[in-house]
Order: structure tokens, then C-alpha cells, then sequence
């Protein structure tokens, strides 16, 4: 059964960073498209970065834009999260997903992605 295991998460102070990692068991995505989503208690799922199937086009949300970098190894099967200059306010269950529409789609919204990891989470402490 296909899967997308989350890791790399932790805690860490303000201004370090993490790498978390997404791979892809089961199956392969490499023809998709796939982002990074995170949930802070309390409140809704948000977006954080997305990346087209071969890396060539990547998205990210206006609060981690110059701090997160999106890559991919299709090889692998994995997608990476490098998370820079983390804040508190990055705190959150970190969530990897697959946009299965396929093409030129690149998801930025939940409602885009229909296959998801179980989620790492990630505490910045100030």
C-alpha cells in the first residue's frame, strides 16, 4: 500500500533550522506534484510550499517565502522542506501531500491534494 512518511521534525530555538523529508513508499509520485502543508493547534491546515513533478517550479506562502526551500529527488522518491531562520509562530504539524490532478497542476490550497503523510511536528521555542 502506498504511503508518504514525514521526518526530520523537532525542537529547535528560533533562528535554527530543519530539513524534513517526505518519502514515498509503494508507489512512485514523480509525476506529480507536491506540497508541504502545516497545522498549528486550533487552527486550519495552511499551505507552506509546493513543487512541480520535475522541480522546475516551486510555490511557497507568503510567510515563509526567503526561508523555505522546496526540492525534490525523484530517485528517491522524496520531497525535502529546508526550513530556515525558523519563528515560533512556525510551530505546527508539518504535512507532506501529493496533487494527483497530474500535468501542469500545481496545488496551493488543501483541496488540491488527496493523498497525505501522517505529519511530523515541528516546535520553534523562542
Amino acid at each position: 500500500q502506498a504511503q508518504l512518511v514525514e521526518s526530520g521534525g523537532g525542537l529547535v530555538q528560533a533562528g535554527n533550522s530543519l530539513r524534513l523529508s517526505c518519502v514515498a513508499t509503494g508507489r512512485t509520485f514523480s509525476d506529480y506534484s507536491m506540497g508541504w502543508f502545516r497545522q498549528a493547534p486550533g487552527k486550519e491546515r495552511e499551505f507552506v510550499a509546493a513543487i512541480n513533478w520535475n522541480g522546475g517550479s516551486t510555490y511557497y506562502s507568503d510567510s515563509v517565502k526567503g526561508r523555505f526551500t522546496i526540492s525534490r529527488d525523484n530517485a528517491k522518491n522524496t520531497v525535502y522542506l529546508r526550513m530556515n531562520s525558523l519563528k515560533p509562530e512556525d510551530t505546527a504539524v508539518y504535512y507532506c501531500a501529493v496533487d494527483q490532478r497530474g500535468g501542469l497542476a500545481v496545488g496551493i490550497t488543501v483541496f488540491d491534494y488527496d493523498y497525505w503523510g501522517q505529519g511530523t511536528q515541528v516546535t520553534v521555542s523562542s
